[in-house]
């Protein structure tokens, strides 16, 4: 998940705040869940976990699920989710305000240890943050193939019409064709070297700026939904892609870096409950970028509450009961 030059900047402020302050909001998580198929034996039982997220709909579902999966083990959990912007989230993980939360490989890599260039192979990707963590005190534990990263997405009218599957197929359309390639962008995502300027160079492409029209990330949806551009800018685990029917082009170059999640845990933590391990892998394996849309679309689409959400998927993937 790509994180913006403001929210980063929120996010450092935030951090900030966190440091100088210490994070002592929260409040218990009280349901009246137990083991499905993790948690048998409650292995988290005596233990105070507090897990936090940022505040977007898909990290409240994710950190909803960690901490009611640590209840069904046992554990009693201090809810801290929906902190703004990503560094204050981070920070309380690293210094122990908070235990755990699930991060994305991507945003770590590149956001918090300073890389430039990503690495291609999502697992190396895993291997290099998960590396370069430990001496931050902070242990990453097996990834998901959950990747929020970005793509560009058309309606089913225009793919009928122009039949392109890959941004190489859009690259030659719009050598052919260029007055077919419209697209609707976020004004970030126009100028970073990472966005549209690098992705152009990566597929030889060269669109016109009158062909492209910026706007706010939910209008785009809307927009390339009406076919008002040919191509909208979308992140890959959006519910919106399913709810409107869009088609995301596949990155075949792989210039988008990975930003797959995987549970970032305080080491102090793991290591006084490393039992936190067994309860999170097999629930990181089953999540995948189309159970991310359709969890992230019962709360953007049909308003349902992000927590409930999080529970009902555990119980029909019968990770916990009630």
């Amino acid at each position: 998940m790509r994180v913006t030059l403001r929210t980063a900047a929120v996010g450092a402020l935030g951090g900030a705040l966190l440091v100088s302050c210490g994070l002592t909001s929260g409040s218990p998580m009280v349901d009246d869940v137990k083991p499905g198929t993790i948690g048998k034996g409650l292995p988290l039982k005596g233990a105070d976990l507090t897990v936090t997220s940022k505040e977007f709909t898909e990290q409240l579902i994710l950190g909803a699920i960690m901490g009611i999966a640590f209840e069904a083990a046992g554990a009693e959990v201090l809810d801290r989710t929906g902190i703004q912007g990503s560094i204050g989230a981070r920070e309380a993980v690293k210094n122990g305000d908070a235990d755990g939360m699930y991060e994305y490989t991507g945003t770590a890599w590149i956001t918090y240890q300073g890389n430039s260039e990503p690495i291609d192979d999502p697992q190396k990707q895993w291997q290099a943050v998960h590396d370069a963590d430990l001496k931050n005190g902070i242990t990453w534990l097996a990834p998901s193939t959950l990747n929020n990263t970005y793509a560009l997405a058309m309606n089913q009218k225009n793919r009928a019409k122009y039949k392109t599957k890959t941004l190489s197929d859009v690259a030659a359309l719009a050598e052919r064709d260029p007055k077919a390639v419209t697209l609707c962008v976020e004004s970030e995502f126009a100028s970073r070297e990472d966005g549209l300027p690098g992705m152009q160079r990566a597929y030889g492409m060269s669109i016109p700026n009158s062909n492209i029209t910026k706007m706010d990330t939910g209008i785009i949806y809307t927009q390339a939904a009406k076919g008002t551009c040919t191509y909208g800018e979308v992140f890959t685990t959006d519910g919106r892609i399913k709810a409107m029917n869009l088609t995301p082009m596949e990155d075949d170059k792989h210039f988008f870096p990975n930003y797959n999640a995987a549970p970032e845990i305080n080491s102090k933590a793991l290591k006084e409950h490393p039992e936190i391990a067994e309860v999170l892998t097999p629930i990181t394996k089953k999540l995948n970028n189309t159970v991310a849309q359709d969890l992230n679309s019962k709360v953007d689409v049909d308003g349902q509450d992000p927590h409930e959400v999080a529970k009902d998927w555990l119980i029909q993937e019968g990770f916990i009961k009630e």
